[in-house]
């Protein structure tokens, strides 16, 4: 399975990025191996509307079943669930952290988005 995580660097060891639209980065990790892509998300940091949106489709065409992050918006959590990734807020601690409370149970999918924008 694949996992998006938003981060605030671009390894395992850094701290999930409360954000998901305006995430620093994304790093796509493979939940049995741990390998992982990150990728750098600057131009949806800045952009003006739709950072979400944008952040969904990118996961999607990047094959995550599922996103780890602080808060999703109802934008992009409407986004998520039509690519048929599930979203499971609240995730803190390291990219490794997060992905292995995932694994194991502790951070379970939200049945809705977490918040409204707040950056």
């Amino acid at each position: 399975m694949k996992i998006a995580v938003t981060s605030t660097g671009t390894d395992l060891e850094s701290a999930v990025d409360p954000r998901f639209g305006r995430a620093a980065y994304i790093l796509i990790v493979d939940s049995e191996t741990l390998a992982f892509e990150a990728f750098d998300n600057k131009e949806n940091v800045n952009a003006l509307k739709g950072a979400g949106i944008q952040a969904a489709t990118m996961a999607s065409n990047k094959g995550a079943n599922v996103l780890l992050t602080g808060f999703c918006g109802p934008n992009a959590f409407k986004a998520l669930k039509a690519a048929n990734i599930g979203v499971a807020n609240d995730a803190s601690g390291s990219v490794k952290d997060a992905v292995k409370a995932y694994l194991d149970g502790k951070l379970p999918l939200a049945n809705e988005a977490s918040a409204e924008a707040q950056w």
